[in-house]
């Protein structure tokens, strides 16, 4: 195969992570290692900026800029929540796909990432797809990245390891907390993260437990199981019964036995028609205080979790850097439509080995990875040894960013901007 010339371009998309701008600066560190690579561009705000030809120059970026956005959180090129749907809206699709090839086309470029969750692995498959019926030569590849662990074929998502690492953390410490104020009136807390569909994100912070029974959560409601409103009351008055206290962790996405999710705000919908969620925790607030008659506070994690750079893993930051590399290496060896996928290999001593490999696009698009039920204990409140097994070492290590003035000192892209070639999109 004769060597591929031209430009690259990376764009991040959906939800931000701690960890999405480390994949970003393994692409680019890659891809000042290979000749064939002439330009590195980044897409401003996804594949919506890309559209409308915003375009940055990531290589008059400063080295320290590119190296600090491995400990820097959210989405350093910008993000958006932007589906080309050709099921539901196929003359737009059509369209945004030759303004997308137009714009490949007028600045050369060869080479795409993509870093993204379920969505995003789509359009890099499409993107792909379309490339080889237009005889266009372009390498695509996606770079994992959800902090809700929903990908599957790979070991892990990069962003996840980070999110369930601060909020284990938060769970630890607000039980400390609830505990101390504990008296023989009672008292419940609920805590509501992140996760519609997969309950991973609430699964891991199982590990704020440390091995004891009597240490929060309590109770972790995952979106994969049905919510028993008796139930999860009475599990609720026995904990409080023998602890004074007890600690929920709720995932923003569980439903009740009609299928419907609690939290739901149906007159409100996101940018793909879901109805937005942000109520689980109040829901059930009402619930024990009405029912139980038991003192009640919540915590919505909300943006903190996703954006908790102080308290992301290493070993997540580590993987999700390598996941960009990786990208860079598979399309210069003249792969295209593949996602880079995290593999774990346990040695004879227990250690962990991370490494890389691909997976077909195909099989990743619109397939969603949930958390196995035999990893989850009979009555369904709590994760069970397997699944801490599972998540334990993707929480190990700091990452240290430098400091100015007691705070992490974190980096801004300068964005010098790619002149437009094109006429702005209709």
């Amino acid at each position: 195969m004769s060597e591929l010339m031209g430009n690259l371009l990376v764009a991040q998309s959906g939800g931000p992570t701690a960890v999405i701008n480390a994949s970003v600066a393994g692409v680019i560190t890659e891809a000042g290692r290979h000749e064939c690579v002439e330009e590195i561009y980044g897409g401003l705000n996804g594949i919506l900026g890309i559209l409308n030809e915003e375009l940055i120059d990531l290589g008059d970026e400063k080295r320290s800029a590119i190296e600090g956005l491995r400990y820097t959180p959210a989405a350093a090129l910008g993000t958006c929540r932007y589906k080309i749907d050709f099921k539901k809206k196929p003359e737009k699709a059509a369209r945004d796909m030759d303004r997308l090839f137009e714009v490949f086309q007028a600045h050369n470029v060869r080479f795409f990432f993509y870093a993204g969750g379920n969505d995003s692995q789509d359009t890099s498959h499409k993107i792909h797809e379309e490339a080889v019926r237009r005889g266009y030569e372009l390498r695509v590849i996606g770079v994992p990245k959800t902090i809700d662990n929903d990908l599957p074929h790979t070991d892990s998502c990069p962003g996840y390891g980070s999110v369930i690492k601060y909020n284990a953390t938060t769970v630890m410490e607000v039980g400390i907390d609830v505990a101390s104020m504990a008296t023989d009136d009672g008292s419940c807390c609920i805590i509501e993260v992140m996760g519609r569909s997969a309950g991973w994100i609430a699964a891991g912070t199982v590990l704020a437990k440390r091995g004891h029974p009597a240490n929060p959560p309590h109770l972790i409601l995952l979106p994969e199981n049905v919510f028993d409103e008796t139930k999860f009351l009475a599990k609720v008055k026995e904990t409080v019964d023998a602890y004074k206290y007890c600690i929920v962790v709720v995932g923003e996405g569980i439903k009740n036995a009609a299928g419907e999710e609690i939290g739901a705000d149906k007159e409100r919908l996101d940018a793909f028609g879901h109805p937005v969620l942000a109520g689980a925790a109040e829901k059930l607030k009402q619930l024990v205080q009405g029912k139980l008659n038991t003192k009640t506070r919540t915590v919505l994690l909300g943006y903190a979790q996703r954006a908790a750079a102080h308290c992301a893993s290493l070993t997540d930051a580590t993987n999700a850097f390598a996941c960009g590399e990786a990208a860079v290496r598979a399309a210069v060896d003249g792969r295209s439509g593949f996602m880079v996928k995290i593999v774990r290999e346990t040695q004879p001593e227990g250690a962990i080995k991370w490494s890389t490999d691909l997976q077909p696009l195909a099989d990743i698009a619109n397939v969603e990875h949930f958390v196995p039920r035999d990893w989850i204990n009979e009555d369904g409140f709590l994760p069970n040894d397997k699944f801490v097994e599972y998540a334990r070492p993707l929480i190990e290590g700091e990452v240290r960013a430098p400091t100015e003035g007691g705070l992490p000192k974190y980096v801004t892209l300068e964005k010098s901007r790619v002149e437009k070639r094109l006429a702005p999109r209709a």
